[in-house]
């Protein structure tokens, strides 16, 4: 009977740790350019894509190159939710940035009704650089699991 037992719950173990999780990443765009000239936007991959295509292996005994071109990666089928810039002709906005996190609130909470759980968020900015420049943005990824 513990032998039975015990082979039953390897089993359950096993089947458990066969389902791999599934992993989402969702990547907000948020411009700040000044004067609104940018572009903000959450965006949401709708097809798979597997990395290992676009893969090339590199050794000093062998030099694997993969044959796919760089527009074999690019993403045909994806939305687009606009968000607001960050700044308008006066400056910076905060009635633009309540209304991004408003957005973005409504879509996590969207995916997390579909099952989906917040894993990881990471952003970073790249903005201005100097003189010349009013170029920037601010991008965000939400990693979420299930």
């Amino acid at each position: 009977m513990k032998k039975v037992l015990f082979i039953a719950i390897l089993a359950v173990v096993g089947f458990t740790e066969i389902n791999a999780q599934q992993f989402k990443v969702i990547t907000s765009v948020e411009s700040i350019v000044p004067n609104g000239l940018g572009r903000s936007r959450i965006v949401n991959a709708l097809e798979d894509k597997d990395y290992r295509e676009y893969t090339s292996v590199q050794t000093e005994e062998d030099n694997t190159r993969n044959k796919s071109k760089r527009g074999d990666i690019r993403v045909k089928n994806f939305e687009e939710t606009k968000l607001l810039n960050f700044y308008n002709i006066a400056g910076i906005r905060f009635q633009n940035i309540a209304a991004n996190d408003a957005l973005l609130t409504s879509m996590i909470n969207d995916m997390v009704a579909n099952g989906w759980e917040l894993a990881f968020v990471t952003s970073a900015v790249e903005g201005d650089s100097g003189k010349g420049d009013g170029n920037g943005i601010f991008i965000t990824r939400y990693i979420f699991k299930k």
